[in-house]
């Protein structure tokens, strides 16, 4: 556990191991896609995570194993990352959370917790502030954002997550199981009606899920979580900014290894890779400093700074200039 203290230890100035800047990454399936406009505006920023106050959180025991990507349609779920295994199980009649929704909801969660330090979580006063807050539209009708993120609320408020660490050629094994939340009071009304008072809506974090939250935070910029349209992209790019912290030595992740933490439900590992590689390039956009390269074995990565770095760490204006013109 540590490590892990000194991964959120960031805020205070610790940092990951400095790399080389200019090491092209190699993805395979073409060059490296035109940028969005969105995408050359966070890539052209001068402003770091820290100075824009956009320094954001997620659990550790969720960036090692992630959410469904896509609706199961059953109410247990198992995502496992070498002797790491997470087991998510929900009320038959509630389902599970999946998507882009329920990780924007926990990296909220997560932040909130770290920075307060408190369990005890506001949402705010409505339900549409707390939908922009997170980075959604808020938009009603049978398909909109906000009965979709209603819905999600509830799947994650109501399943229960197990954690177990198995390793038979050590004989060790350990568990915990855990709520996101102990108690949680909804207002689903997207404004107040004229006159009347705006009832605020809070969750009140298990003492499990608020430990793990402050114990053991994986550091993201929330304005890149917020612009990934994917949760393939957000479970990619966390797990990268995660994995480059510890790494100091270059280490292949097999194929194999990456679809059953990523994408079991893939029946040809081909496919797998190919959607893999495909949310990897636009993760790259976003994060250019990371030096990998896609190979036969699996997924190699060489040490790279993390995508959250000390301030003292950040490139003075030259260098930062200098490297806008190289990307360009």
């Amino acid at each position: 556990m540590g490590e892990w203290k000194q991964l959120g230890g960031l805020l205070d100035g610790a940092a990951g191991p400095e790399a080389s800047q200019f090491h092209p990454t190699v993805v395979e399936g073409g060059g490296r896609r035109p940028t969005s406009l969105i995408r050359q505006a966070l890539l052209l920023d001068q402003e770091d995570a820290f100075s824009a106050g956009e320094v954001g959180f997620l659990a550790r025991a969720l960036v090692q194993a992630t959410l469904p990507h896509s609706d199961p349609k059953q109410n247990e779920f198992i995502r496992r990352n070498g002797h790491f295994t997470l087991s998510i199980l929900a009320p038959k009649d509630v389902g599970l959370p999946y998507g882009r929704y329920p990780r924007l909801v926990l990296a909220f969660l997560t932040t909130e917790a770290v920075r307060r330090k408190s369990p005890d979580i506001e949402l705010g006063s409505h339900f549409s502030q707390f939908c922009t807050t997170l980075g959604i539209p808020p938009t009603t009708g049978p398909r909109g954002s906000l009965p979709m993120l209603r819905e999600q609320l509830q799947r994650l408020f109501a399943s229960t997550f197990q954690c177990v660490f198995h390793d038979e050629s050590q004989s060790r094994h350990a568990g915990d199981g855990f709520l996101i939340a102990e108690k949680r009071e909804l207002w689903w009304d997207p404004r107040p009606g004229k006159g009347e008072a705006a009832w605020g809506s809070h969750v009140v974090l298990s003492d499990r899920f608020f430990r793990e939250a402050t114990e053991a935070p994986v550091p993201m910029d929330m304005r890149v979580l917020r612009a990934l349209r994917s949760p393939f992209e957000i479970d990619i790019y966390v797990w990268l900014t995660w994995r480059f912290f510890r790494l100091r030595k270059p280490v292949t992740i097999p194929w194999a290894s990456l679809a059953l933490q990523f994408g079991s439900g893939y029946a040809n590992p081909r496919h797998f890779k190919k959607r893999f590689l495909g949310y990897l390039r636009s993760v790259v956009d976003y994060y250019p400093e990371v030096r990998l390269e896609s190979t036969a074995a699996g997924l190699l990565l060489k040490p790279s700074p993390t995508h959250v770095v000390r301030r003292s760490a950040r490139p003075s204006p030259e260098v930062r200039l200098a490297r806008k013109f190289t990307r360009s």
